[in-house]
């Protein structure tokens, strides 16, 4: 069976540069997914995401891109771009880009990828969701099926949403879910 990878990339403490990650958690909370798939809020772990990406045979990046669209557009690509964060945090940040760059060089790049993206309306310290990023979760979230479905996962909905406690965020985060 093909291993399935959804990555939520972005940080939480920065409005919708949190969207991939926030994204990722419903998808985890809502949602019973067979065997072969993970769910990892990637955050901004950068080169740690390696192990993932070149262990998957599909890759679906959850992600906020800045793609210059009105804030809120959603966007999917079934081909990487060759940017993928709206910005780097700092100078100790990896981008994914440079992941998907080594995992191209050392030839275990996964068969097939897509990336869900939504324009960003702001990334300010200590700030929620945008308005306009944040009516987008459930429209991720059905892109995100649509494309699981199109792959041949076929998640079934959770009759109650999963809580993500303290420690199941940390095992999600770690990718032990």
């Amino acid at each position: 069976m093909e291993a399935v990878i959804i990555i939520g990339l972005g940080n939480i403490l920065y409005g919708d540069e949190g969207y991939g990650v926030r994204l990722a958690q419903n998808l985890y909370s809502r949602w019973d997914f067979p065997g072969n798939v993970e769910v990892v809020d990637g955050g901004t772990q950068g080169q740690t995401l390696l192990t993932y990406v070149e262990r998957a045979d599909r890759l679906l990046v959850l992600d906020a891109v800045d793609f210059g669209l009105e804030p809120g557009e959603m966007v999917l690509r079934e081909q990487m771009p060759a940017y993928l964060t709206a910005q780097k945090i700092g100078p100790h940040q990896n981008s994914f880009s440079e992941v998907l760059g080594l995992a191209t060089l050392r030839g275990n790049m996964p068969g097939h990828c897509a990336l869900i993206g939504v324009q960003p309306a702001a990334m300010t310290l200590g700030a929620a969701l945008s308005p306009a990023v944040a009516c987008c979760m459930d429209k991720g979230e059905a892109m995100a099926l649509d494309v699981l479905r199109q792959w041949g996962v076929n998640p079934a909905r959770r009759d109650e949403p999963r809580h993500l406690s303290a420690s199941a965020l940390d095992a999600l985060l770690l990718g032990e879910l």
